[in-house]
């Protein structure tokens, strides 16, 4: 007994030890996965964890400036232009970008610690066996349920056949004449059965496929003019709005008319200075020959450029790529303007796209989670602010008395049906 005693001991605390590691990690994880969740959510429009997009890949942010201090990133991030008055680095992040952060005074240092553990966790090498094709975790796990089942159905089958043999020697054995078994295919109970499988299975797709109808993600049509987004707004920073300036003023952010494109045009008649331009299979675009078909649409000869008349110009017929449905209501202006809602985050990270795509899938539920998740900036006291948000005096009372720390858009009617709906 004497000696059971430190053995008992011994496996407790090795029970306790194990149990405290288990907790450890599901707490990491759970930082992780916050994290994934803030990142997307305020992060992912402008930032990669691994590759450069409209602001730097932050993989190893920890090691650059004073970011392995969370507190001093925290001040950035909450006020940005605060912060860079007396920041030489932070500085010459907004001259190469062009471009200064977003402020997100909402953010906590707990959520900055975990967004940091999420992008140490996305940055961290996914090792390859040579030779290892196995699939995705995901589609793993369906493969092999769906072969456990498979298994499962024909031992069943199996083993009602075998009962029906056995159930038959028996009665031959007693004397006993029963009449001979229905078929499998002349079985109504396997005949209802199967009916039933196959509309379960059938109403499944339909409904899918129903409710992907007019979606065209990844939908990226050829062009007439090959026009470089990440030339034109990422290389040589022109604004979103000198081109779509609709965005700022109106419902649609509407197509530059060709006069805009040859604002600059007039003077620049070749593609020299830029990268190489290659189309999505891989064929390298003559940037030069591209102004060229800009100029028979203008009508405009570069040996002769004062005898332009702008107004026989023919507009190009550039192919939409965002579509909604004719009863779905949707506001640039209120977006853009009012809600100070980024381009990149519908549009994705468009500065670094050629041939433009369609990113988001713009269904109702993609919309709903935007509007559920995105924080409204209150602020109505100065120029910058919305003064529409001043009639909202309840939720004002409750942040000053800290009721509440943000409103979001669903908290002033964003989730209401006529809002978007007519």
């Amino acid at each position: 007994m004497i000696l059971c005693k430190p053995l008992a001991r011994k496996l407790t605390f090795f029970l306790l030890s194990l149990t405290v590691f288990s907790v450890v990690n599901t707490i990491s994880a759970q930082d992780v996965a916050a994290g994934k969740a803030l990142f997307i959510s305020k992060c992912a429009s402008c930032h990669n964890p691994l590759k450069n997009g409209t602001g730097p890949a932050l993989a190893g942010l920890e090691e650059r400036h004073k970011w392995a201090d969370h507190k001093e990133l925290l001040k950035w991030i909450n006020n940005p232009a605060g912060y860079m008055v007396s920041d030489a680095y932070t500085q010459g992040l907004k001259t190469q970008y062009g471009s200064m952060m977003t402020a997100f005074p909402d953010l906590t240092l707990k959520n900055v610690d975990d967004i940091v553990a999420y992008i140490n966790d996305a940055a961290k090498p996914v090792v390859k066996v040579p030779g290892d094709t196995q699939p995705e975790k995901g589609n793993s796990n369906a493969v092999i349920f769906g072969v456990i089942s498979l298994i499962l159905g024909i031992i069943a089958l199996i083993l009602m056949q075998v009962n029906s043999n056995l159930k038959k020697m028996s009665d031959d054995a007693e004397g006993i004449h029963r009449p001979d078994p229905v078929p499998f295919y002349k079985n109504k109970m396997y005949i209802a059965l199967m009916a039933l499988i196959f509309f379960a299975v059938g109403g499944y797709f339909v409904s899918k496929g129903a409710i992907g109808l007019g979606r065209q993600k990844d939908y990226q049509p050829v062009q007439p003019i090959y026009y470089s987004h990440k030339v034109h707004a990422g290389i040589n920073q022109i604004s979103c709005l000198y081109c779509h300036g609709g965005a700022w003023e109106s419902k649609h952010a509407a197509i530059p008319a060709v006069n805009v494109c040859m604002n600059c045009h007039k003077a620049i008649n070749e593609y020299v200075k830029g990268p190489k331009l290659y189309d999505e299979s891989g064929n390298e675009i003559n940037g030069t020959l591209e102004i060229e078909k800009l100029y028979k649409y203008a009508g405009f000869d570069p040996k002769n450029p004062t005898k332009w008349d702008p107004s026989k110009s023919k507009p190009i017929e550039w192919v939409k790529i965002h579509n909604l449905p004719d009863h779905v209501y949707f506001n640039h202006s209120q977006h853009i303007r009012a809600g100070k809602v980024q381009c990149q985050s519908c549009h994705g990270e468009i500065t670094a796209m050629d041939e433009v795509k369609q990113v988001a899938e713009l269904s109702m539920g993609w919309c709903i989670n935007c509007h559920r998740e995105t924080k409204v900036d209150f602020n109505y006291s100065d120029s910058s602010g919305n003064k529409f948000y001043s009639i909202y005096e309840k939720f004002h009372n409750d942040i000053k008395n800290n009721k509440m720390d943000s409103v979001t858009v669903k908290d002033i009617g964003g989730l209401e049906c006529q809002k978007c709906h007519y």
